[in-house]
């Protein structure tokens, strides 16, 4: 016990001890030195914008016009929710496909995501195979969600979301 209390005293006043070699060459902290910065020489074509990526070819890239979604309609919308957020509202919808295994669920917006009449209208879609058993309703359930700006939210006084068979709609 006295030998173990002598070695932490030892090696705290060792420690304390290194303050005075902190601007020393000793101190592994000192050994790269500090950071300097210097002007890039410019570029000929001063228009390139550094933060955008050029151009590549790869099998990983979407092309744009193959872009399109394929998703359909859900079968029935079970419910909405809208839960505030800074700088506006989410906005989460739960539905029902007609059969297991739709993904890529989105709520895409209608009449270009403005509201009409007060009333901000969602259409809820997924990908939807037709090869697929139908299942208990558990692994058919489905949720997505949208996120609306403030300024749009004081242009609205409803939310609509649409389904197949039904839609749900939550008011303020």
């Amino acid at each position: 016990m006295r030998s173990l209390v002598t070695l932490v005293t030892i090696s705290g006043l060792t420690l304390a001890g290194c303050s005075g070699l902190r601007d020393s060459r000793v101190n592994p902290a000192n050994w790269f030195g500090q950071s300097r910065t210097t002007p890039v020489a410019a570029s000929a074509d001063a228009t390139v914008n550094p933060l955008i990526p050029e151009a590549r070819d790869s099998i990983f890239q979407r092309k744009s016009d193959e872009e399109t979604y394929q998703g359909t309609p859900i079968y029935a919308v079970e419910g909405v929710v809208i839960e505030r957020s800074s700088g506006g509202a989410i906005v989460k919808a739960t539905g029902l496909s007609l059969r297991q295994g739709a993904y890529d669920v989105r709520l895409s917006p209608e009449n270009k995501g403005e509201p009409v009449g007060g009333v901000l209208t969602y259409t809820m879609r997924a990908v939807q195979r037709a090869d697929t058993p139908q299942g208990p309703e558990q692994t058919r359930r489905v949720s997505a969600g949208a996120f609306i700006s403030t300024q749009t939210l004081e242009e609205t006084s409803e939310i609509r979301v649409l389904g197949q068979t039904n839609s749900a709609a939550s008011r303020r």
